[in-house]
């Protein structure tokens, strides 16, 4: 057995003990609920018949409490392509819990925007704040007290924090989640990437953008890019909240389909009537979460997870901060490149060795806990395994050949992960890793504290020191841009973007121009108390910067000329002026209004800070506790 890295143990050991008060209160919370809350035998006749009303040839089976009824929770819709594999899962899932004596009912939906559709729009100010509102629709979904266990359907950025978030306040119930798969890989990442700069340059016209946009999105599933989206589902599997290797298999083939029946019936299993509950609040423990934060460091994921971590963890009554994600940063290093931070997509991380392969080499070198209590074995280590096929009636495995229907034929079988990576171009032992850290470091200054991931930036960029341009939002940048106002070094500000001013939109519209700027061989970076996109790549940016903006942060504070450092070297976000203090903060633009955004100003208002979450509701639910 692999000792722990003994920097993994001391974050482990600081989050435990900082969490000890809070977590205890979580834990006496789902004991109450397990033990005296709603469910089916409490209920009066008149609420409980309403929960079986409309339920079909399984009424009988509810009614009678024959066996686990499994609520659940799906963030389906049909414009968001990784979603859209979902409109079948629920039928579906009603037959595989029939097969082991259960029953499963629709307990409700959640909404789920694409932050493809509506990046650099107006209705990216709701995404970040979408994710309570999921948590929050996943409660009600969940409130009914007709269910035994759970699973939660989505996938994409928002989503699952918010499914993860909901269901954790019922962390009685025993909750699986299950995705649905990444598209196939269409036009290479590189290809995209050069055609958008040309288009920011002038050299590409808007149908050629585009049909290049076309062919990258270009069919149901996740995109394929390492941003947030699939960063969820790195993180799941590494949690253990997904059966081992569901991550990354591809949408309509019958390995896919077999993964959800094995999901079901496995749910099946663990719930409090057998002699193996495992209910979702003991398995995201403290650990758990830890786990987490090194498979995003260790695969280079999205920085929009040093908000999601936090807020996941408060659901369950543990604290962590960017103190804790930077000292794991230091410890863990970066085995993977998967666009933006290299030139293949998940779909050849997958071919590598996946997540399987990950898990594996993270353990063998200490890097994260395996006694963890997963959904699926004894421990993570169950998790090392790849899923396949095979044949009931010959025992021989198959190969996940398209099929979109239900197969009696067909089971799923799981095998060690390879030793090695079959592409050590996109996937390295841990032992010989792409770079000895994790990429994800804390900045501090006299502006505040940032984030900066730096596994997709050169080196050579790691600090930049240079005259600040200050902007209030990123439309603001492009004009700027486009009339050559940019062409020097420069670290581009872009303040009044924190989750209280206007919902901590992502500033991914300005990935392009900024790129260009860097190619034509500027000293360029970007300082914001805004978001970047979980496909943050080339361009040095801190980010997330807090105090924000608005009520006087820092930032806003800063003036055109300023001469700012930002230094992933030396973990530094400054101003070299000497009066910063003294100065008055810059008036604020208005509040945000239309494309629906009027209607969360409440959470606006109430909003923590980003290193807690950027979360109204879960800064309301301590206070309530």
């Amino acid at each position: 057995m692999t000792n722990l890295h003994p920097e993994i143990a001391a974050v482990t050991d600081r989050i435990i003990e900082r969490s000890r008060p809070s977590r205890q209160r979580y834990l006496d919370l789902i004991r109450s609920e397990r033990e005296n809350g709603i469910s089916r035998p409490r209920m009066s006749c008149g609420n409980f018949a309403h929960g079986f009303a409309a339920a079909g040839e399984d009424k009988p089976a509810i009614r009678g409490n024959a066996g686990m009824n499994i609520g659940i929770v799906t963030a389906y819709n049909d414009m968001l392509s990784a979603h859209a594999p979902y409109y079948r899962y629920p039928e579906q899932m009603k037959v595989f819990a029939r097969e082991v004596g259960a029953t499963a009912q629709v307990a409700g939906g959640v909404p789920a925007m694409c932050d493809g559709v509506t990046q650099g729009q107006a209705g990216m100010e709701l995404s970040l704040f979408s994710r309570d509102t999921i948590a929050m629709s996943t409660a009600i979904a969940l409130s009914h007290g007709m269910f035994e266990g759970a699973v939660l359907l989505g996938i994409c950025d928002k989503i699952v924090p918010g499914l993860l978030i909901g269901a954790l306040r019922f962390g009685h119930l025993p909750t699986i989640l299950i995705p649905a798969g990444p598209m196939p890989s269409g036009l290479a990442n590189k290809e995209k990437q050069r055609v958008r700069q040309l288009y920011a340059e002038g050299k590409a016209s808007r149908e050629e953008l585009l049909e290049a946009e076309a062919a990258s999105y270009h069919g149901a599933g996740t995109c394929t890019f390492y941003g947030t989206a699939n960063s969820n589902q790195m993180m799941m599997e590494v949690m253990g909240l997904h059966m081992p290797g569901a991550a990354f298999v591809n949408p309509g083939t019958k390995l896919r389909q077999e993964l959800t029946r094995a999901a079901v019936h496995r749910l099946a299993e663990i719930g409090w009537k057998g002699e193996d509950y495992r209910p979702l609040g003991a398995c995201v423990d403290e650990k758990a979460i830890v786990n987490a934060a090194v498979g995003l460091l260790a695969t280079g994921g999205s920085t929009n997870h040093a908000i999601h971590i936090p807020a996941i963890a408060r659901a369950a009554g543990i604290v962590i901060d960017w103190e804790d994600l930077d000292r794991l940063s230091a410890a863990v290093p970066l085995i993977a490149r998967v666009y933006p931070n290299g030139s293949g997509d998940v779909n050849h991380f997958q071919a590598a060795g996946g997540i399987g392969f990950t898990i594996r080499t993270l353990l063998d070198n200490g890097l994260l806990h395996d006694d963890i209590m997963t959904v699926a074995g004894s421990s993570l280590r169950d998790h090392a395994r790849d899923p396949r096929l095979c044949s009931r009636e010959s025992g021989n495995p198959e190969d996940g050949a398209a099929g979109l229907m239900p197969s009696q034929k067909h089971n799923v079988v799981w095998a060690d992960a390879p030793e090695q990576s079959l592409d050590e171009t996109m996937l390295r032992p841990a032992s010989d890793p792409f770079q000895p850290d994790g990429g994800m470091r804390l900045l501090k200054g006299n502006l505040g504290r940032g984030i900066i991931k730096t596994s997709a930036v050169e080196r050579s960029r790691w600090t930049i020191e240079a005259p600040a341009r200050v902007f209030a939002d990123q439309d603001e940048v492009l004009a700027a841009f486009k009339a050559g106002e940019l062409e020097k070094d420069v670290i581009v500000v872009v303040r009044f973007q924190g989750p209280r001013a206007n919902g901590m939109p992502e500033l991914h519209k300005l990935t392009p121009a900024l790129g260009v700027l860097q190619d034509r061989g500027f000293k360029v970076a970007l300082v914001t108390d805004g978001r970047m996109s979980g496909a943050s790549g080339k361009v040095p940016a801190a980010i997330h910067v807090t105090p924000e903006a608005l009520g006087g942060g820092p930032l806003s504070k800063l003036r055109d000329g300023d001469i700012l450092r930002v230094s992933a070297d030396s973990g530094e976000i400054v101003a070299l002026v000497e009066d910063l203090d003294a100065r008055d903060p810059a008036k604020a633009p208005p509040a945000p209004v239309g494309t629906g955004r009027e209607l969360f100003a409440l959470m606006r208002h109430t909003a923590d800070s980003a290193e807690k979450g950027a979360s109204a509701m879960l800064h309301a639910m301590e206070e309530a506790l």
